[in-house]
């Protein structure tokens, strides 16, 4: 989800315009939407369901984050971690990002309308439009809490994977989604901590450089506690069973004691570990979901 590569991927256009879908961050969503697929039946998803919801879902994130390249051209050819990107080197045009972008998500839709079922693509382009708009134009720009209030965007895709299998967005969906929400703002503030002076140069509101270093820690520690609170609801709601349950605790554990530790003595190096694991942490919660549903299926069987 992070880089710190300063060149150009590649001299070839398509890893070029690979590179304005963010792979690694649209490999993570699809991740969580195809989990919520799998975690919304007993059985086996429909491999036609599965095969074009993860790839209407694919498109229409790629289609997001180009958009989102487009929009903050200016803002990442001043950071260190994004100036590489094609669209701020001006390698490809606007003209050509907006027609990149209409292509993948025109694709997303009918490809979600076909496969699965019209929810899911109306959610799917809501989402997107939630991040690339929403988020990208109105809240990043201009507030601190940025991260927080377009995390919702962000936590959507198992809700999304849910509703392409069963054309519904039950509770146990939103628990889902609601644990991602609380997920982002620890994971993404380590981040800002280790970047600030990015931020700082790009004139980013973020929470490190309007309310301070301290401040910042003392939220990610607090964001951490609640994570570990949340993550017990899919075993308290009845939609999990001791192997998740033993599974978030220890994951939680680990990821409390570097909240902790950025609490009580912070560095960069500390920070850039805990943004990496936060990562980790949350696909191997989600993997774990996925054993213990199928563990429990084959048993009440």
């Amino acid at each position: 989800m992070e880089s710190t590569t300063i060149t150009s991927p590649s001299g070839n256009r398509v890893s070029q315009y690979l590179a304005l879908t963010k792979p690694r961050v649209t490999q993570l969503a699809v991740f969580c939407a195809v989990i919520g697929m799998f975690l919304s039946t007993p059985g086996m998803v429909p491999w036609k369901v599965l095969i074009g919801g993860t790839v209407g879902i694919w498109l229409l994130a790629g289609a997001a984050f180009a958009i989102n390249c487009l929009v903050e051209q200016k803002v990442d050819a001043m950071m260190r971690r994004t100036s590489w990107r094609p669209s701020a080197r001006g390698e490809i045009t606007t003209t050509q990002i907006l027609l990149f972008s209409a292509v993948l998500g025109g694709a997303g839709m009918a490809t979600l309308y076909t496969f699965t079922n019209p929810l899911t693509m109306w959610l799917t382009v809501a989402t997107f439009v939630g991040y690339a708009v929403v988020y990208t134009l109105l809240l990043k720009p201009y507030t601190p809490q940025n991260i927080v209030i377009g995390g919702a965007s962000g936590a959507m895709p198992p809700a999304l994977g849910w509703a392409a299998v069963t054309g519904a967005v039950p509770g146990d969906a939103w628990i889902l989604v609601l644990i991602i929400f609380v997920w982002t703002p620890p994971h993404f503030w380590a981040l800002a901590l280790y970047r600030r002076k990015d931020y700082e140069n790009a004139g980013l509101p973020m929470l490190p450089n309007t309310h301070g270093e301290q401040y910042t820690r003392l939220h990610i520690f607090l964001y951490t506690v609640i994570l570990f609170a949340v993550t017990m609801m899919p075993f308290i709601s009845g939609m999990s069973g001791v192997i998740y349950l033993a599974s978030a605790i220890v994951l939680g554990a680990i990821f409390l004691g570097y909240a902790w530790k950025i609490y009580r003595d912070y560095s960069d190096a500390l920070a850039r570990k805990t943004f990496r694991y936060s990562i980790v942490y949350l696909s191997l919660l989600f993997g774990a979901l996925l054993v213990d549903h199928y563990v429990r299926t084959v048993i009440g069987a």
